[in-house]
């Protein structure tokens, strides 16, 4: 089976550096995506704001991303936790947009 989203947005809010209790680099932060999409023939403007956490050697890697930075996103989407039902991007790459 497949999970894997693209998506590319402006970073909105970025959480504080931290890492697991067992030592795992962690960076989470929210991206807003505004698009116009083609939807049964028709444009369609989409507007959504996302949850993203970076793990590992990548959080380290992009620790130092900004407010207002916009990025291209590629990761898997999972719960938030094991009791909610909200879903994050967990991050495999970023890509910064100039």
């Amino acid at each position: 089976m497949t999970n894997q989203l693209v998506i590319t947005g402006e970073i909105v809010q970025i959480a504080e550096f931290r890492y697991t209790p067992a030592g795992i680099p962690v960076l989470s932060f929210e991206i807003r995506h505004v698009s116009e999409q083609m939807e049964a023939d028709m444009q369609r403007k989409v507007e959504c704001e996302m949850s993203v956490i970076a793990m590992g050697k990548l959080a380290e890697q992009i620790r130092n991303i900004k407010l207002g930075e916009l990025v291209q996103l590629t990761g898997f989407m999972t719960k938030r936790s094991l009791k909610s039902t909200q879903l994050t991007l967990h991050l495999n790459t970023l890509e910064r947009i100039n």
